[in-house]
């Protein structure tokens, strides 16, 4: 049996993974270890850029913290990772958005998506059900 680098990172990769993409709103649950204590800090941004593959697979997610922009480059795969949830997703063009570096604000913010795809998975309503047929009432007659 022939051992890869792949066959090797197979064991390392997590496999209940939120599905996100560039220009969503995120929020990383990250393990942060201060000593002999453990505790859980979250990073909420948007993802300006995926980047890498396999064990190596890196997202960078950029905040505006007290005016200040904040990145985090985070390797997808970390063990220090408890969960990254997509609180919107965005609609954008591009692979890399660096250009949310120059603004702030509102002009910083980016469309949300509207996934058309789900309205064709939505199940159909069943018809009617078919009524038999019956002669139409007499009309009633009023004064």
């Amino acid at each position: 049996m022939k051992v890869t680098i792949d066959s090797v990172e197979q064991d390392h990769l997590k496999k209940n993974l939120t599905p996100f993409r560039v220009g969503d709103q995120v929020r990383v649950t990250l393990k942060i270890v201060e000593g002999d204590n453990e505790r859980l800090q979250a990073f909420e941004g948007t993802v300006i850029r995926i980047s890498g593959q396999g064990l190596s697979k890196m997202f960078t997610v950029r905040k505006i913290s007290f005016g200040v922009g904040v990145e985090r480059a985070i390797p997808l795969h970390s063990p220090r990772i408890e969960k990254v949830e997509v609180l919107r997703s965005g609609h954008v063009r591009r692979s890399r958005l660096y250009f949310l570096r120059e603004r702030t604000g509102r002009a910083a913010r980016l469309d949300e998506k509207i996934e058309r795809r789900d309205e064709g998975a939505l199940p159909k309503p069943p018809p009617p059900p078919a009524k038999a047929h019956s002669p139409a009432p007499a009309p009633v007659a009023r004064p």
